[in-house]
């Protein structure tokens, strides 16, 4: 992709996630997320109704009269976007491919942090961390997250969740505010995700093609797996063929919903064909 197309297409990305931020999700994303707790911000002298757990027993002796200390809400907070960039997100029957929703969805979620001046950083995965950008400030900072969103390559086309929360665990100290964005075609995760979901607040965002959970009857198609590039011919004829493909989507999904639950996090499915900005705006509704 030249440089020309690069910018066109994070200027329009910009266009329709900032709006979608500064109408919609800028007050939900402030009212779901609160602040770390309070800071100390100053001391002041004793008024009538103060509760006197807050008096500064130091500055009270030292001016022989009681002094009180003042605290606010510390709003400062960081958002980490992890997403799953292996082969199966370049995949889509529909408008656009998973990865395209997947980058919308990111970008939007990035803008609603910047409004509320947080930090925002970003983790591309696939069977391994391919990108760590710092959590920083700023628009700039976010128009350089789309860019790699839209055009990073990545070494490999596989996919292991658990490696990319371990990455996560061990890079982020403070609590952050987590979203982690992959159609999770992937399980065994249930366990560093745990880890993760004890210290952070973690959200999982399934992206998924209706074809990702069933295919038609086609008879005799050449298929391709997007993750190891291997191809074979399958009979979509078969129900068998059929009901065991659905099976398998269907276990992943389970999966996804009851490992994320159990952990304590929340969880978003959206297909690509349907309004991603109805679903993110429920989840906050209901979470905040």
């Amino acid at each position: 992709m030249d440089t020309k197309e690069l910018l066109k297409k994070v200027r329009k990305i910009e266009i329709k996630t900032r709006k979608l931020s500064n109408h919609i999700f800028g007050g939900e994303y402030h009212s779901t997320f609160k602040g770390r707790g309070m800071t100390f911000s100053e001391v002041r002298q004793y008024q009538f109704g103060d509760d006197i757990r807050a008096i500064d027993w130091n500055v009270t002796a030292r001016y022989n009269e009681p002094y009180v200390k003042v605290f606010e809400e510390e709003r400062e907070l960081t958002l980490m976007l992890v997403v799953d960039i292996s082969g199966s997100e370049f995949f889509g029957t529909s408008e656009q491919f998973k990865k395209d929703t997947v980058t919308e969805i990111a970008a939007t979620l990035a803008f609603s942090a910047i409004q509320n001046n947080d930090k925002v950083g970003l983790i591309l995965f696939s069977d391994q961390v391919e990108l760590y950008i710092p959590p920083k400030k700023g628009k700039s900072h976010v128009l350089r997250i789309i860019r790699e969103l839209i055009e990073f390559q990545p070494k490999s086309r596989q996919t292991n969740i658990s490696e990319a929360l371990k990455f996560l665990s061990n890079i982020m100290k403070k609590k952050a505010i987590v979203f982690m964005l992959s159609d999770f075609m992937d399980d065994d995760y249930e366990r560093t995700l745990k880890i993760v979901g004890n210290k952070h607040d973690v959200t999982g965002i399934r992206v998924y093609d209706k074809r990702d959970e069933e295919i038609p009857n086609l008879g005799m198609v050449s298929m391709m797996d997007a993750e190891t590039g291997k191809t074979q011919l399958v009979n979509t004829s078969s129900k068998s063929v059929r009901t065991h493909y659905k099976a398998n989507a269907l276990r992943l999904s389970d999966y996804f919903e009851t490992t994320f639950t159990k952990s304590g996090a929340g969880t978003i499915s959206t297909r690509v064909d349907e309004s991603y900005v109805r679903k993110l705006l429920g989840y906050f509704k209901r979470k905040g």
